[in-house]
């Protein structure tokens, strides 16, 4: 390869076209990433880093454009690193956008399915209900949030199928959590597939809630991820009793075969650490917007001999 070849690849970045504020904290972000958008399919993801020395983020690709080059990244404002590229806007840039990653999703061809998203968890069913309506099958997907402003995605959603909608509190749709919801569709029978993502807790009620039933049930794994392509290990999950790797094996294991204990343990391992670094960013932004506000009354202020 050239020097320039080389200067061109250091140069490249993908940029942030579009941004939308989907929740209090979940931002989607529309960035350019032609050759990924190009190869993607459902359920797989990509993983990002703002910058040098940045953290490396898993995202899964909830939409793709083709013809534009460009896919959407759905992002939960939970540490340092995710605050960061949530404030993102359009005209800004992702360093690194690797991917696409992990196997697609085991798709059927027929029935009727069922997608489960609780929370940011809505937004990596979505690119599954998409391609599960493109094949013919009927899909019904059970989204919910604590309120109505954490509910995200139901209009995208409702494009391609059935949409239930529950809240915490009651405050939009059905009262309730989705587990509750999910056990009316069963109940009633026609179920042939059930995809679960969300919080661990809730993965675990819907595989405890499906496999009475017989239902084949999927869940996408949020493991704690470095590279991405099982090199590190730090995506390790226990399923059937065996050793698998969430970047590689995965996201999408057989949910009523996942140690969701397991799990659920090993992603608290650097809580303290994300708690720490988080702390460290908002201490910076407290101490550059007091920089900020002496500089603006130092301006504002009239200098000796000026008029008053």
């Amino acid at each position: 390869m050239a020097a320039s070849e080389f200067a061109a690849v250091e140069d490249a970045v993908h940029l942030v076209l579009d941004r939308q504020q989907l929740s209090p904290n979940v931002t989607r972000l529309v960035v350019a990433a032609p050759r990924i958008a190009q190869v993607r399919k459902a359920g797989q993801f990509v993983i990002v880093r703002l910058g040098p020395g940045a953290e490396r983020i898993p995202l899964t690709i909830a939409k793709v454009d083709a013809a534009a080059g460009t896919i959407d990244l759905v992002i939960q404002a939970v540490g340092k690193s995710t605050f960061d590229l949530c404030e993102l806007q359009p005209g800004d840039a992702i360093t690194d956008v690797a991917g696409p990653l992990g196997k697609p999703t085991e798709l059927i061809t027929s029935g009727h399915a069922v997608l489960v998203g609780g929370g940011v968890g809505t937004a990596v069913i979505q690119p599954i209900a998409q391609a599960l309506h493109a094949s013919g099958v009927r899909v019904t997907s059970v989204i919910g949030g604590r309120s109505r402003e954490w509910v995200i995605l139901e209009e995208e959603l409702r494009q391609v199928g059935d949409v239930v909608t529950c809240t915490d509190d009651g405050s939009y749709g059905r009262h309730g959590f989705v587990t509750e919801a999910l056990r009316d569709l069963i109940a009633a029978g026609g179920v042939d597939v059930v995809y679960a993502v969300g919080p661990v807790p809730m993965m675990r009620a819907v595989a405890q809630l499906t496999q009475p039933a017989g239902v084949p049930t999927y869940a996408s794994l949020n493991a704690i991820m470095v590279d991405g392509t099982g090199m590190c290990g730090g995506c390790r999950v226990s399923v059937g009793g065996e050793t698998r790797y969430a970047c590689v094996d995965g996201p999408e294991f057989d949910a009523h075969l996942v140690d969701f204990s397991l799990l659920s343990d090993r992603l608290t391992t650097y809580r303290d650490f994300e708690q720490q670094a988080l702390e460290r960013r908002e201490a910076c932004r407290i101490g550059a917007l007091s920089a900020q506000a002496a500089r603006v009354e130092a301006a504002a202020a009239p200098t000796e001999g000026a008029p008053a």
